[in-house]
């Protein structure tokens, strides 16, 4: 332990934000890093306590409490304050192979156990991690990894989100040859189309992508496997076959109107967007804008937050975000003691720039579209809704209309897409999942093998990439008949 009385004499500094009227104007990462010496002093912060919850990943009262791929936290935060980055970032490769997606979009379930927290501020865990992995990026230390042998094994892997990406980074280190199927123009799937630009820059997954070709990892884009490639030529050219192709059928909604023209699934305005940003610094057009239009998003998660920044930064009139459930409490109840994951209101990032920008934050909670109104040439130009009771049932006389010229769906995702599982003979189970073995990886019969989103359901990308590496290791013992993959 490198500061016995840390905890006592540094207070928790997390890395500053820009202003959110400044912040408003570009589509850049908006959170500059602390310098060396101040990193240092945080990870001092560390209590390094008996029994550390932050790396268990166990499940209290219903929700995981500390990281899922049980990162050796204690012993990074104690060679972050002695100054040795180096051994640190050995130890943070030990158990995770993207630390600079998750120091940036992880909602730190490690911090919400830190026994720092119990009484006050917890530790800079995920600060701390990206201040360890990009220091390293910038003295050149994260290198590839090469194995020193080849198997001769063939591994296909269709997906290249942070389950896939882990899988293929783990595979390639063991000494397979894998090539990952990306149905999209660039790889990164939920990394580079599923995330705004100013929470994961496309330069940091693109790094790391380039980092893998030189590894030995093959990338083919533009290739939708079940339609443009068909499963049985996979199965007979690759020796295991991994799905890791998400949950990304997104969660409608059954109201009148919804042929009206102004309506967009969350998941096609954040990708088109994106897309746009990259090709063409978004003068090509080519998404749908919410430049001086009434918004309204249908959704309180990450999702929707996400779609009130974005068209914060496009430019509209107004924005709304509904919530179906009510506000969570301010503050822990006495029914979800530390370290249970804290079940209270998180205001994020996109909800603060409305606030900056409108006066206001942009939630309404137990409130649901019941209806979209068009005006004469189609065109979405109001929605009513209602409010809900803590039955979820519509209270009489609480109808309401708002002004409305595009309407986002970011109510969720209701599985896996059907036409890869049936290309592919799967059985899915009932939340829509790819069924596997019980506690395994393992779909169907030989080969083939599912991790991810669509194995477990919509998830974190922590959550995803420990599947990535859950299913490598099975993949490899299915390969050479054991495995030593971490």
């Amino acid at each position: 332990m490198g500061k016995p009385t840390g905890f006592l004499e540094y207070q928790r500094q997390a890395n500053p934000a820009e202003d959110p009227q400044a912040r408003i104007r570009h589509y850049q990462e908006f959170h500059p890093r602390l310098d060396r010496e101040e990193r240092r002093r945080q990870g001092g912060r560390c209590m390094e306590c008996g029994v550390p919850f932050c790396q268990s990943g166990a499940v209290l009262g219903g929700m995981v409490s500390g990281c899922p791929l049980h990162n050796l936290v204690p012993e990074w935060n104690d060679l972050v304050y002695t100054g040795n980055f180096g051994h640190a970032l050995e130890r943070l490769l030990k158990t995770n192979n993207f630390p600079e997606f998750t120091g940036r979009v992880c909602p730190a379930l490690c911090e919400a156990a830190c026994t720092c927290g119990l009484h006050g501020q917890p530790v800079t865990i995920k600060e701390n991690e990206l201040g360890i992995i990009e220091d390293a990026w910038e003295r050149g230390l994260v290198r590839p990894r090469p194995s020193g042998a080849c198997t001769g094994k063939r591994v296909a892997v269709v997906g290249s989100g942070p389950s896939g990406l882990a899988c293929a980074d783990q595979l390639s280190l063991r000494g397979h040859s894998v090539t990952v199927f990306e149905r999209e123009d660039r790889p990164g799937g939920l990394l580079m189309y599923g995330i705004p630009n100013m929470k994961l820059e496309k330069s940091v997954v693109l790094r790391r992508i380039a980092l893998m070709r030189e590894q030995g990892v093959t990338f083919r884009c533009g290739v939708d496997v079940g339609r443009d490639r068909k499963a049985k030529e996979l199965l007979q050219e690759f020796d295991a076959v991994v799905l890791c192709c998400g949950a990304s059928d997104p969660r409608d909604l059954n109201v009148a109107g919804r042929e009206t023209r102004g309506v967009c699934f969350a998941v096609d305005f954040l990708k088109e967007t994106t897309r746009s940003l990259l090709n063409s610094g978004l003068t090509d057009g080519a998404y749908p804008s919410a430049r001086g239009k009434h918004v309204v998003v249908v959704g309180g998660g990450d999702t929707g937050n996400d779609c009130v920044g974005t068209c914060i930064r496009h430019g509209c009139k107004s924005v709304v975000q509904l919530e179906m459930m009510p506000k969570a409490p301010d503050r822990r109840g006495g029914n979800n003691p530390w370290p249970e994951w804290p079940r209270v209101c998180k205001t994020d990032y996109g909800q603060e720039e409305a606030v900056a920008v409108f006066g206001r934050d942009p939630r309404r909670y137990q409130t649901t579209v019941t209806e979209l109104l068009p005006d004469e040439q189609g065109n979405l130009k109001a929605v009513k809704t209602v409010r809900l009771g803590s039955d979820c049932k519509p209270l009489p006389g609480s109808e309401a209309v708002l002004e409305c010229e595009l309407l986002l769906i970011a109510a969720g995702f209701l599985g896996a897409q059907k036409y890869v599982s049936d290309a592919f003979g799967l059985e899915l189970t009932p939340r829509a999942c790819v069924k596997t073995q019980a506690d395994g990886y393992a779909a169907g019969a030989g080969k083939i093998f599912a991790a991810g989103d669509m194995r477990r359901g919509q998830s974190l990308v922590v959550w995803a990439i420990r599947e990535g590496r859950g299913a490598a290791r099975a993949v490899d013992e299915y390969l050479m008949g054991y495995t030593n993959l971490p």
